[in-house]
């Protein structure tokens, strides 16, 4: 059977390389970054870590908290929801990145027609216009007919738009950086995710030491009570000791309470988080007091948050998508060239189909340029400028927020970290006192209201440690993701 070159529509290669020939797009630049070059040297943000350089398995030493972690980015349901949303966005710009190019859909036909014999013209004028001949019929009879066949197979573009003032590229690049913008959402999530897991893991060991401590100041206070209620019937002392016994007794038991409910609602926080039932094969919690990393992390100049933050990025991406916008809401207003084309092959037979000389093909360009529509155009360009303007307010918002939580967490590294010592160094004094208040108490020297308030303040000293070694672990974990750490390797 003889070759046939089936494509002979040599204008298509050439309007697709002539497509996008003219951005209209405003150009793309970053923004002024509205916060300072570097941050307060009072706060000594030097370091030899660098965050972004860390995994959070790197960063946390406590492999339950690690655990804990790994199940939240399995299993969260919101971060589920943050990668679907990454796959829609996926999608859509494949679907508008595929505008760029023709579309070619192959075709094929078959036809077969009847007409009445008596039928002037009929015969003659189907053969000529379709190519197709007689193929049975009876001359002159009145119950004749004359019967016709077609057969085309072929290729064909439909509507391909030309895309000289850049409308489809412009499309296609604000569908690439919404999707762009959608990957560094889900990484911001991520981070925060993570953040918020070690927050309230933090919180929960707190939670369970305070518990321990309520319970062994409540045993040290019944024991006390027992005590004044000897010396009560004994006559050494008077009721009042007693009373401020149980009393004391009383406070430790409802802060034993407290911090039981605060404990279990916080678990039933960390289990949202986690997605599901903690698993029970996870190690054992580690004590505050062994959380420390002893990591000391480099903060940099503030411009580095730019590419260390997803949440920056996903702003810039969402500022970049606005501009594409305005490219193609401008580029409405030229003119919408398309170019419709067919080629392939047509025979009077099925077993001639594919000889030579059978070749057909159509093509035809069309222009369209609305002249009035009442404001349209004009009214998508305002929108889409406007937009821009929302994204760049956007933009410099998120940069200043990143900032200010580094910021927040550097001071946060540097005077929680005072308040720890001074309130370590506090209790150690509490401890001393309400040593020496017993001895003198059991000596007779001093009355039981001052062993109490001694007691008292010991009891709260600690409270107030445990507190502040909370915050202190917790700041660190908010500097961590705050300079852009925590996200796992494969991400």
């Amino acid at each position: 059977m003889p070759r046939v070159r089936l494509f002979r529509l040599a204008p298509l290669p050439l309007a697709a390389a002539l497509a996008g020939c003219v951005n209209l797009a405003p150009p793309d630049t970053r923004p002024a970054a509205p916060v300072s070059a570097a941050y307060n040297p009072a706060l000594r943000p030097g370091g030899e870590v660098e965050a972004a350089q860390l995994s959070y398995r790197d960063f946390f030493v406590d492999p339950r908290l690690e655990g804990l972690i790994a199940e939240a980015l399995a299993n969260n349901r919101d971060l589920v929801a943050a990668t679907a949303r990454i796959e829609q966005a996926r999608a859509q710009y494949r679907i508008q990145a595929s505008q760029r190019l023709p579309t070619i859909a192959a075709s094929a036909s078959a036809t077969r027609s009847r007409f009445p014999a008596g039928a002037a013209g009929i015969g003659a004028g189907t053969g000529a216009g379709t190519g197709g001949t007689p193929t049975t019929g009876n001359a002159g009879g009145a119950g004749g007919a004359i019967t016709t066949e077609q057969f085309q197979v072929g290729l064909g573009v439909s509507a391909f738009e030309l895309d000289f003032w850049g409308r489809i590229a412009n499309l296609s690049a604000a569908a690439r950086a919404r999707y762009l913008a959608t990957i560094a959402a889900q990484r911001a999530f991520t981070l925060s995710l993570i953040a918020e897991v070690a927050t309230t893991y933090y919180a929960i060991v707190e939670s369970e030491q305070q518990v321990a401590l309520a319970e062994a100041t409540a045993r040290t206070r019944r024991e006390g009570l027992v005590l004044a209620k000897k010396r009560l019937d004994a006559g050494v002392d008077s009721a009042l000791p007693y009373y401020q016994a149980e009393t004391l007794l009383t406070q430790a038991e409802q802060q034993l309470a407290t911090q039981e409910l605060a404990a279990a609602q916080l678990e039933n926080r960390l289990q949202v988080l986690v997605g599901g039932t903690v698993p029970p094969d996870l190690p054992r919690a580690m004590s505050l007091e062994e959380q420390d990393n002893g990591l000391r992390l480099a903060a940099g100049l503030s411009s580095d948050l730019l590419l260390r933050r997803p949440d920056i990025v996903q702003a810039e991406e969402s500022l970049t998508a606005a501009r594409a916008n305005i490219g193609a809401a401008r580029a409405a207003f030229f003119p919408s060239i398309s170019l419709t084309g067919r080629g392939g092959l047509t025979s009077r037979s099925l077993s001639g189909l594919f000889d030579t000389g059978n070749f057909f093909y159509s093509a035809g360009p069309s222009i369209d340029l609305p002249i009035f529509d009442w404001g349209r155009r004009r009214g998508q360009l305002d929108l889409a400028r406007a937009q821009e303007t929302e994204q760049v307010a956007n933009y410099q918002k998120a940069i200043q927020t990143a900032f200010r939580e580094v910021s927040d967490a550097l001071a946060g590294r540097e005077y929680i970290a005072r308040q720890l010592a001074v309130q370590q160094q506090a209790v150690r004094a509490q401890e001393d006192t309400a040593r020496i208040a017993r001895l003198r108490y059991r000596e007779g020297v001093i009355d039981y209201l001052q062993v109490l308030d001694a007691e008292r303040n010991l009891f709260v000293a600690r409270q107030q440690l445990l507190t502040t070694r909370r915050a202190y672990l917790q700041n660190q974990a908010n500097l961590f993701v705050a300079l852009g750490g925590g996200l796992p390797p494969e991400e």
